[in-house]
């Protein structure tokens, strides 16, 4: 049976929840890397959203029912920073509101990137960074972003040493293999992995997103709308998705809606973080997370072997 929804009706209570150490949260919180500017993400010459917009978007957010912000200190553009935004628009922070940021990676002021932190120095500095900028005396969850195939002990002990300190509540990681989830769990708790998945996952992908599962840690795909669109969106490719807009059409949604539903049906695990900086399309994907695909829509958008 078709489920049509309203995203004037749906909140994101409708996704579930799931617990990130025991930080319970629901499952369709909100990606901010596309708050401080119009158009491409994390480019030096981005055009930055008008502030009062990006204040209502977030605010809006948390009346939704939202409660689990994704962010980094790393986001933003000129004029704008995502967790300045953050900070003037949610402080004081409500209890039961979780913020995730992320460390590594890393930008000059004017915009340009530098070379990740690797040094226990260089990741001190990164999470002292966002407890300035957030407004707060700790971070909910910490997870290191890394590039490569080279072991990651020494940084994700380093973020363990913060978190023995006070500093971090519960670690995470980002853009990973199998092998450095391994390596992390071998020096501290992992509580969610961050990683590229969407509509037409690699096989790999997809077994990183059952072991989560069968580990009890949270799967948080980043691009799950976009694909392999990635910052360019998923739009123009939809288009030409027979099976897609089929599903769309029979719940009265949209195809990036049918994107985030099915990340949502990949486990209960399984946590969306969408991203915008417009109202509208902020209650369309919170609405996504009411939408109950059958177990034939969800193999029929599985059998889609190329994501986008």
């Amino acid at each position: 049976m078709t489920s049509h929804i309203t995203s004037d009706t749906i909140g994101a209570a409708a996704s579930g929840t799931w617990t990130l150490g025991d930080l319970v949260v629901n499952r369709l919180g909100f990606g901010t890397m596309r708050l401080p500017q119009h158009g491409e993400a994390l480019v030096p010459d981005a055009v930055p959203r008008d502030r009062d917009q990006a204040i209502r978007v977030l605010r809006r957010a948390i009346e939704l029912g939202v409660n689990h912000i994704d962010t980094a200190a790393f986001y933003f553009s000129p004029l704008r920073s995502a967790n300045e935004l953050i900070n003037q628009a949610l402080y004081p922070y409500g209890d039961d509101l979780v913020i995730v940021t992320k460390v590594g990676p890393g930008r000059d002021p004017s915009g340009e990137w530098v070379p990740h932190a690797r040094s226990p120095r260089q990741l001190r500095g990164q999470v002292e960074e966002n407890l300035r900028q957030l407004g707060r005396d700790h971070l909910d969850v910490v997870n290191l972003r890394i590039v490569g195939t080279d072991s990651i002990a020494e940084r994700f002990g380093a973020l363990a040493d913060l978190r023995d300190a006070g500093l971090i509540r519960h670690l995470g990681l980002s853009n990973i293999q199998a092998r450095h989830l391994a390596e992390a769990q071998a020096i501290a708790p992992v509580v969610c992995v961050q990683n590229t998945h969407g509509v037409g996952a690699s096989p790999e992908q997809s077994r990183l997103v059952r072991t989560c599962g069968e580990q009890g840690i949270a799967f948080v795909p980043f691009y799950s709308i976009a694909g392999s669109g990635r910052t360019a969106g998923a739009t123009g490719t939809d288009h030409h998705n027979s099976a897609l807009r089929t599903i769309a059409r029979a719940h009265g949604a949209s195809a990036a809606q049918i994107r985030l539903a099915w990340t949502l049906h990949q486990g209960a695990h399984v946590l969306a973080i969408p991203g915008t900086g417009d109202i509208d399309h902020l209650a369309q994907n919170v609405a996504a997370g009411g939408i109950r695909l059958s177990e034939s829509e969800v193999a029929d958008l599985n059998s889609l072997s190329v994501q986008g």
